[in-house]
């Protein structure tokens, strides 16, 4: 069993790298697409944010409830097929509509990475390793990072954007290959205990009583709310960070793409290894004490991210960047493992699915449009420097985050009380 799982995490957080990695480095290539095509910041932020996130967001849920009742290993090989495929097709748009439809088909095959991902994994590690294991499968998204901007700035240097979108698409086909052949649906294999005794002795919970159980609970909800805002001014200001270097600091693409790579991506993978043995080692089943610690980095994250937008140079902004980023990871693995906490088995991927329905579309969605529509309008007043000062105005939006995990903390106890013996009862049957 310990093999079994190690190689279904690796492999989990492997695809996942390919689930971010195209648009980690579409950030670098913005610039260059909208030359290419004649688009205005506003257009950019459309295609980049709500065309992208309303059908991540909207799909994520009838895939949820099929990976809470049927094969996941399916739902993954197929959603990682689809989204490479169409990743690979985004080299011949021609046009902003034709770019706005293809980035809606990389969105629903992306919407099936995460709800069967968490699933599988929780299946697999108790409440005490979730923490641990969640964050090494979302060390996905650092990896992602640094591959995406050190590869994606290189590749649109040297090769294009088009070439790059390319290159970037075709492994995800491979790895959906890999994931048909090699994994196992715990469900569908006899003798693995952990599955069976989860999935033999529960019927699939209607979705009424799932959006019942979770919305009544006080501690989800102000994960859900948290989760939302976090996505919104983090992807509002992630997505427009290389435009905002390129635009107030004058670095090319390969020369961005290294140093993107070295501050997001080692920071976030060093933040996101560091959150899940903080948390496993030191509060394993304490998630109160867990979000706590994480409200507080939200607080310290607003005023770091805003000293990036006012520093005199790059070097000392990629300097507050570094910190930003590895504050910003730490919170990850203790985030999503509450939730797979707070839920029975049968409603773990709803779970996900649900924070990221409501993340993705209210962040993903109009954070990108915000900064862009907000660029826009004050380009007349202040030139060059509209972005800039766009991007300042989101940077205290992380202090409402804290609020709502402050909260979440101290609604955390109550709320574990009824899920705990359902874990229990699992647990001691491995």
């Amino acid at each position: 069993m310990k093999t079994s799982k190690n190689y279904l995490l690796g492999l989990l957080t492997l695809i996942m790298v390919f689930n971010y990695v195209d648009r980690v480095a579409l950030g670098l290539l913005l610039q260059d697409i909208k030359v290419a095509l004649s688009l205005s910041d506003t257009q950019l932020g459309l295609l980049t944010g709500i065309a992208f996130a309303a059908f991540y967001a909207t799909m994520g849920i009838p895939i949820a409830r099929c990976a809470d009742r049927g094969n996941r290993v399916a739902i993954v090989s197929i959603t990682v097929a689809l989204w490479s495929a169409t990743v690979a097709l985004c080299s011949v748009a021609r046009s902003f509509t034709e770019l706005l439809f293809l980035r809606m088909g990389v969105a629903i095959g992306e919407a099936g990475c995460h709800p069967p991902a968490f699933s599988l994994i929780s299946d697999y590690f108790n409440r005490g390793e979730r923490p641990r294991a969640v964050a090494r499968y979302m060390l996905g998204w650092p990896l992602a990072l640094l591959a995406g901007f050190f590869a994606g700035g290189w590749l649109n240097e040297i090769y294009g954007w088009r070439a790059t979108f390319v290159i970037l698409g075709l492994p995800g086909l491979v790895l959906a290959a890999v994931a048909a052949l090699t994994l196992k649906e715990p469900r569908r294999v006899v003798g693995a205990k952990r599955a069976s005794s989860q999935s033999a002795s529960q019927e699939p919970v209607p979705l009424i009583a799932v959006l019942r159980t979770l919305g009544a609970n006080p501690a989800y909800r102000n994960l859900l709310c948290a989760f939302s805002l976090s996505y919104y001014f983090g992807n509002g200001i992630l997505q427009w960070l290389p435009v905002f270097f390129v635009r107030s600091h004058g670095l090319s693409s390969g020369v961005l793409g290294t140093w993107f790579a070295m501050v997001y991506g080692f920071g976030t993978l060093f933040g996101t290894w560091l959150g899940g043995e903080l948390a496993s080692r030191y509060a394993a089943n304490n998630e109160r004490a867990q979000l706590a610690a994480v409200a507080i980095l939200y607080l310290l994250m607003a005023f770091l991210g805003a000293g990036v937008y006012i520093a005199p140079n790059y070097h000392l902004a990629f300097l507050m960047l570094i910190f930003s980023a590895i504050g910003s990871a730490v919170v990850i693995g203790p985030m999503f493992a509450a939730t797979q906490a707070l839920v029975p088995a049968q409603m773990r991927a709803m779970s996900i699915a649900i924070v990221l329905f409501f993340s993705n579309l209210i962040g993903l969605g109009f954070g990108p449009l915000t900064v862009g529509a907000l660029s826009d309008a004050l380009r007349p007043l202040i030139g060059d420097q509209s972005l800039r000062i766009a991007l300042l105005v989101m940077c205290p939006g992380y202090v409402w985050c804290a609020w709502h995990l402050w909260r979440a903390s101290r609604a955390i106890s109550g709320s574990l009380s009824e899920t705990t013996t359902n874990h229990a009862s699992i647990e001691s049957a491995t």
